[in-house]
């Protein structure tokens, strides 16, 4: 059964062909600058070289098509017909509480996703545009959403509820949503994998560390606890994105600066987090170089991400009663020797302890804890696409 992957943002769209009989990629793609001037694609067939189309695109379903004709392509394509794309699975970001599991797509459930735009209204939109075109371009091929939030739906009331008045909550349903769901969820049944141990009486904190940060306490295989909220602005502190601050911060801003709302959020959102921190980058590559060169608010930057990851790491195994396994995961996590070393120094009271030989890996599969140490570490490459093939099947071929 061959699956396309989609996965589309305000002005791109990610995919990738994925046969789920044997879980292998046959042909991959990013398009750029939907709807700019200097649209492209960079397109990936298994065993060849990347192809590289400029070509107009004023809008997601000229760049759906564009994705079709190159799937179809002699050389580049990697099916001869459009017949042989059996279900497109699409990334939601936001499915509030409406989703709490990977879902067919029919007319009702697009017009829950719009419901939903409020809570994310930089991602809904582009997502239920991509969604749109394809229903448009393959009428009769079934699709499937999987929602980011959907894996955290499992979250107790005492950790989604927020202390505001409990009205705001079943009026605005105010609460953590969480993000990242399918990312954790693929890292820590990957885990089961690698482990032999079932996910039943386990304790595992994932990191899903990247531009965008997150990080989830798994309690028996189910999201107890996570760090983004409401929207993906809350928690660890992130590339541009400040993550946890005081939030009279935002007033203060309003009436000291007469910033509006929207510049706030804009501030909040784009132009803090290490970004801030560091006045370089919120490439933590280079954040890193810069730092070597003794860059004192580039260290500043590194510590305190460390410090934010760290910080969530002892509140999830507190609140769990303890922890068994954690894992790094996403840009930062798989690839970052020097950002794992650093947040896992000063937890070996929880029993944390790494190999500094193990961990000089980049992504890669591997433990990367000391022989007994009582927590084992690991680096777990993310897979979301495949994730989103594997719930398109099993619910296209029912």
């Amino acid at each position: 059964m061959n699956v396309l992957v989609i996965n589309c943002g305000s002005s791109s769209l990610k995919y990738q062909l994925i046969n789920t009989d044997d879980e292998s990629v046959l042909a991959k793609g990013l398009v750029e600058r939907i709807g700019i001037e200097g649209s492209l694609l960079k397109h990936e067939k298994t065993g060849l070289d990347k192809l590289v189309i400029e070509e107009p695109l004023k809008n997601h379903k000229d760049a759906i098509n564009l994705v079709l004709k190159t799937l179809l392509d002699e050389k580049y394509g990697a099916v001869k017909s459009l017949d042989e794309i059996d279900a497109v699975g699409h990334r939601v970001v936001h499915g509030g509480e409406k989703f709490a599991s990977s879902v067919l797509i029919d007319d009702e459930v697009i017009e829950a996703m719009k419901e939903c735009i409020g809570l994310a209204p930089l991602h809904n939109p582009p997502n239920i545009i991509g969604i749109e075109a394809c229903k448009e371009l393959l009428p009769d091929v079934p699709m499937v959403g999987v929602f980011d939030t959907a894996f955290h739906q499992t979250m107790p009331p005492v950790s989604f509820i927020y202390p505001l008045p409990y009205d705001l909550y079943e009026e605005l349903k105010i609460r953590r949503y969480g993000f990242h769901g399918t990312s954790h969820k693929y890292v820590s049944e990957r885990l089961a994998q690698i482990t032999g141990k079932s996910l039943e009486g386990t304790k595992i904190v994932t990191c899903h560390l990247g531009n965008g940060a997150s990080l989830t306490a798994v309690k028996d295989g189910k999201s107890f606890d996570t760090s983004m909220g409401m929207t993906p602005l809350e928690g660890l502190v992130m590339g541009t994105r400040c993550g946890d601050i005081d939030p009279a911060i935002v007033t203060f801003l309003m009436m000291k600066q007469g910033m509006t709302a929207e510049e706030v959020d804009n501030l909040m959102n784009k132009k803090s987090g290490v970004l801030g921190i560091s006045g370089v980058s919120n490439d933590f590559r280079d954040i890193e170089a810069e730092a070597d060169k003794g860059n004192k608010k580039a260290e500043l930057a590194l510590d305190k991400f460390a410090y934010s990851v760290k910080k969530y790491i002892g509140a999830y195994a507190a609140a769990m009663g303890g922890l068994d396994y954690l894992v790094f995961t996403a840009g930062l996590g798989e690839n970052s020797a020097p950002a794992r070393k650093q947040i896992c120094e000063g937890l070996e009271f929880l029993g944390v302890e790494i190999d500094e030989e193990k961990n000089k890996i980049r992504g890669k599969e591997a433990e990367i804890s000391k022989d007994g140490s009582k927590v084992r570490v690991f680096v777990i490459p993310t897979n979301e696409e495949l994730m989103i093939a594997r719930d398109t099947k099993e619910l296209t071929c029912k």
